[in-house]
């Protein structure tokens, strides 16, 4: 069975970082094994306090995982601070990895910062140059290049300038676009531009899915597949799962990682 890693913080509430990355892995056909980096208290309402824990101990976590198992894929999550994106960098660069996936987590749906200001210069320089591909959504996007995006061909110029910042590859996500029937991510490569589309879901339990979403491309990539391969599936996965959300909590729902077990 593929081993995959997520190192990302925890949510008490279970439907994002590192509970939705370990369901989507198993979902998905694949082992998860996580890296905490951040303490959480939130729900589906607002992530009320994080607390980093020590990079030593983040550093720890990654060296027992890869003692021991054969990691096929990373998806990397929150990681707060700078200190702990390059640790992590570090870490990662030492063992050469193939798949390893970013998702440039930076803020919650409740505005509370999930990145430090200080430390989005150092993601760029240090963990980018190392990714296979990067999945910002609208907001990270607009973040990480200082241009408004407000449609499909704003994200495709939003990837373009990214790509420059070293990834392999960048997904930008469009489920913050408006005035849409569809879901249009775009896929910007070197080579060109790929876009995936779905039927635009109404609702508003969606908290998680963009941790779900690049955790299920992890999942792919380390099941061997294409990375076009890998996103087409993934965006399957996750349009199903917000197709059969849970209305649970008093806020935005979570997506349901085993919506095909049925209730």
């Amino acid at each position: 069975m593929k081993q995959v890693l997520t190192v990302a913080g925890s949510d008490s509430g279970g439907g994002a970082g590192i509970q939705a990355d370990l369901k989507t892995f198993h979902a998905n056909g694949t082992f998860g094994m996580s890296v905490i980096t951040s303490v959480t208290a939130q729900n589906t309402q607002a992530v009320v306090e994080a607390f980093d824990l020590p990079v030593k101990i983040v550093v720890s976590q990654i060296e027992a995982v890869f003692d021991d198992f054969e990691v096929s894929a990373v998806k990397t999550g929150m990681l707060s601070s700078s200190d702990i994106v390059e640790a992590v960098a570090d870490s990662l660069r030492e063992r050469a990895i193939i798949n390893l996936v970013v998702d440039p987590v930076m803020v919650s749906k409740s505005g509370f910062s999930l990145l430090k200001e200080e430390a989005v210069e150092c993601l760029k320089d240090k963990l980018l140059p190392l990714c296979r591909v990067l999945t910002p959504n609208i907001p990270e996007a607009e973040l990480l290049t200082g241009r408004k995006v407000e449609s499909v061909e704003d994200a495709k110029a939003a990837g373009k300038e990214i790509l420059e910042m070293g990834p392999e590859a960048v997904l930008v996500k469009g489920g913050h676009l408006e005035d849409r029937r569809q879901s249009i991510d775009v896929l910007v490569e070197k080579e060109g531009e790929t876009f995936f589309e779905a039927e635009r879901i109404e609702t508003g339990n969606t908290h998680g899915t963009g941790c779900t979403y690049s955790a299920a491309i992890a999942a792919h990539l380390g099941l061997g597949k294409s990375l076009k391969n890998a996103v087409g599936s993934a965006k399957e996965y996750v349009t199903k799962a917000i197709l059969h959300s849970l209305s649970i909590g008093h806020g935005h729902g979570p997506t349901n990682h085993f919506f095909f077990l049925g209730k």
